[in-house]
């Protein structure tokens, strides 16, 4: 279970998914006062980003999903 949890992100792909965090969770914070459901989900969405940014860990890496960055 180690192996999973284990840093697989490179420099450009933690600023990536930064600053996708960073817009979801701005888009999430205006939408909020419209859709409430759909706030939070951005919010949500937004915050799981940074986090990834910030450890350098990426769920759809660790499951094995191939990605760009």
């Amino acid at each position: 279970m180690s192996h999973f949890f284990r840093p697989n992100l490179k420099r450009t792909g933690r600023i990536a998914r930064g600053v996708t965090g960073t817009l979801c969770l701005i888009a999430g914070i205006v939408v909020v006062d419209y859709v409430l459901w759909l706030g939070l989900i951005f919010v949500v969405a937004g915050l799981f980003a940074i986090y990834e940014a910030l450890s350098g860990w990426c769920i759809a890496r660790a499951c094995g999903i191939k990605t760009k960055i």
